[in-house]
């Protein structure tokens, strides 16, 4: 009974502490600058010439420093110097080497030069690849040097120095490395004069060399890329390309230091996980602390961070949000952030409740308990996520998801009037607001073209509406009636979705990779849809493998895909219809292999131009094309819904610019009362379980005791 009354007046005890019973974090971390959140799929690359995904970007864009980034603010996004001084404005020149005006001709133009300077004083990290011994040497060189080492740790000795052109010049480089497999080398080697060659000349490079041995890049010239001093540096590129500005913010064009390289390059190094790819070193805010995948990631403040400030100005209603109240303070204001891996959406959402998280997504399962859609289609916080003063945050990603017709299918494809009408009649039937409301819980919006809000030539209401699916009706597109539909059907030559000509039934393949929670929900929904106009829709489900070697050999009627912007520009979008980048015979991304010349004559004079109002008018034009064509059915713009407590402050969507964490501040004493608060431990359940025991064991001690007495008497 000691022990009992013991246990439960310890119990009692620990309930008066500051912490909370279930806190996750060690009671020393409660009042540190720490912002706490998760993650759910584990990063594959965080080297920057290989990174190209988002859940990777989350790292590897407070980590490293590209040229240029976007202002955090502003919208339409704007690219602002990140590490150099300014964003470059290209010098033009002829074939002949001359120097032409800004506005020459897109064909006289042979060449673009952009040149870019950085600010003094930048320094990487630290880092044991810069640590240096007694003779100014570096420390870390050898053979030997992985044995009995596991982490980056068991380095102690680190250094650092200052940025350099030579730094960005090696990366540049690094696009072309035939072991490093960059996603971007194909594209880049068509824009940067002489990275192709030097691609070449690398292969020819790492077969000479016994496998895994170091390929030297300095031994290699690149002759597109000039260092011009210390601190500048000079890129040619093809022709014409303005939307190269934008890749100049991406983590590709990130500096890669030649020591780190050669570092991690060492015997023993890849085996343990000792590479560029697990522990990324940069100039950036933040350093990768610790990485384990499987568990947990930490991002540190970079002790060397050159030091940049928070924005004064934003768009209208950035200062009525409260993001402009810390105008001019110093970056970052964060000491560290730790991403816990969550791989089930209802534990992630919990800890979220209770604090532990700062910020959340909104899962299927938890739209209810978080938002309340009005009548009207508007989107508010329950009144549960309003008393504990979280804030919602919505907007409509760069991103488009759509259905793709395969333009070389005999029945689907082709510009003919016929196939035509039954591409704009499937495009009429499939109801993409039913969808957005059934199964993203309203979070989109109908797509009208490839081009998502926030890109330039996005129209909004009555000018950008597709007329082939809509008419504008009060104030708002409504979907035409599913009897137009079927009119088109019928003079396309299926009326009543059989062939005018044999009777027999008007069949269509879908092609997909299937699986996924509520995937049967979501093709049962679409058979019914096309059913509405009597098409028979058979769905061939196949692994992801299967699925690209049909696309690239044109082996399909109907997929679905997306695209995430790369950058804010309608050439990022248009260019998946671009008959130049056609699947199949061309290996491009142009899935639907369509080709309309008119198309292909607008884009190529588009994707060169400025944003003028010439622009705009050609974009408008295309836009035009695509909605009558129909290759694909213009299926929906996904909208983000984020969740940040109150004592999350700046937090602002951003598509484009990823290095975000800088400019988000905690007020940790606001958020330690607020868990105290919402994780009270509830002690009534166990002084009824003690009052039960007490009750059962009470007899028996003394039903014991008056047997000992007894027996003591005997």
């Amino acid at each position: 009974m000691r022990k009992i009354c013991a246990s439960l007046v310890s119990v009692l005890l620990l309930s008066a502490c500051g912490q909370a019973w279930n806190d996750p974090y060690p009671a020393s971390d409660a009042r540190r600058n720490i912002l706490y959140t998760a993650f759910t799929d584990r990063p594959k690359h965080l080297d920057p010439a290989q990174s190209y995904t988002e859940d990777e970007a989350t790292f590897t864009a407070q980590i490293y420093e590209p040229p240029l980034q976007y202002h955090y603010l502003k919208r339409p996004y704007e690219l602002i110097p990140a590490t150099v001084e300014q964003v470059p404005v290209p010098r033009y020149y002829d074939t002949a080497g001359r120097e032409l005006p800004h506005d020459a001709p897109v064909e006289r133009i042979a060449e673009s030069v952009y040149e870019l300077k950085l600010k003094p004083g930048i320094r990487f990290q630290p880092h044991p690849a810069f640590a240096l011994d007694g003779q100014g040497k570096p420390a870390y060189l050898g053979n030997e040097i992985a044995a009995g080492r596991q982490a980056i740790r068991d380095f102690p000795l680190v250094g650092t120095r200052d940025l350099t052109a030579d730094d960005y010049i090696y990366q540049i480089k690094r696009l072309a490395h035939p072991r490093l497999h960059s996603p971007i080398f194909g594209m880049m080697a068509d824009k940067i004069v002489g990275l192709k060659e030097l691609g070449e000349n690398l292969q020819k490079a790492a077969q000479a060399q016994p496998a895994g041995a170091w390929l030297d890049l300095d031994a290699h010239g690149l002759s597109g890329v000039e260092k011009v001093d210390t601190l500048t540096w000079r890129i040619r590129i093809k022709g014409k390309y303005p939307q190269f500005t934008y890749w100049l913010a991406m983590p590709f064009f990130a500096p890669v230091p030649r020591e780190v390289d050669r570092f991690y390059a060492q015997p023993g190094m890849a085996e343990k996980n000792l590479t560029l790819d697990w522990w990324p070193v940069g100039t950036g805010p933040y350093l990768l602390s610790e990485n384990d995948p499987n568990r947990r990631m930490v991002l540190s403040r970079n002790p060397n961070f050159h030091g940049q400030t928070y924005p004064c100005d934003g768009e209208p209603g950035d200062r009525e949000a409260g993001l402009l109240a810390d105008c001019g303070k110093a970056l970052p204001f964060i000491d560290q952030a730790v991403f816990t891996r969550e791989k089930e959406a209802i534990p992630y959402w919990n800890k979220f409740l209770q604090g532990y998280y700062d910020a959340s997504g909104i899962s299927s399962d938890s739209f209810d308990q978080a938002v309340r859609v009005n009548v009207g289609g508007d989107v508010a916080l329950t009144d549960e996520m309003r008393d504990k003063g979280i804030r919602l945050l919505t907007s409509v990603k760069t991103s488009t998801f759509y259905m793709g017709f395969n333009m070389l299918d005999p029945v689907i494809g082709g510009l003919g009037e016929r196939a035509t009408k039954l591409r704009q009649a499937i495009s009429i039937a499939i109801d993409q607001e039913e969808f957005i409301s059934i199964f993203q819980n309203g979070r989109g919006i109908a797509a009208q073209s490839p081009l998502p809000p926030g890109i330039f030539g996005y129209d909004a209401g009555e000018a950008g509406i597709n007329r082939v699916v809509y008419d504008w009706v009060d104030g708002k597109a409504r979907r035409k009636p599913v009897e137009v539909a079927r009119q088109l059907v019928a003079e396309a030559g299926y009326p009543n979705g059989r062939d005018a000509k044999t009777g027999e039934p008007l069949v269509v393949n879908l092609d997909t990779t299937g699986g996924g929670m509520g995937e049967k929900s979501r093709l049962d929904w679409l058979t019914r849809q096309f059913a509405k106009i009597d098409i028979q829709l058979v769905i061939r489900s196949t692994d992801f493998n299967r699925f690209q070697d049909k696309l690239r050999k044109g082996n399909v009627q109907l997929y679905y895909l997306g695209w995430n912007a790369d950058y804010p520009d309608p050439e990022n979008f248009f260019f998946l219809l671009n008959g130049d980048e056609a699947r199949v015979g061309k290996g491009g991304e142009n899935s639907s292999n369509y080709a309309n010349p008119e198309f292909d004559r607008l884009f190529a004079q588009m994707k060169n131009m400025d944003n003028t109002p010439e622009r705009l008018a050609i974009v408008r034009q295309m836009n035009r094309l695509l909605q009558h064509d129909a290759p694909w059915v213009f299926g929906l713009h996904p909208k983000s819904y984020t969740l940040g407590h109150r004592w999350l402050k700046n937090r602002k969507p951003n598509d484009v610019g990823n290095n975000i964490l800088k400019y988000q501040r905690i007020d940790p004493a606001e958020r330690g009362a607020a868990r105290r608060t919402w994780n009270q431990p509830v002690l009534w359940p166990l002084v009824a379980g003690f009052v039960v025991l007490a009750l059962a064991v009470v007899p028996a001690v003394l039903g014991y005791r008056r047997r000992e007495r007894r027996a003591a008497l005997r």
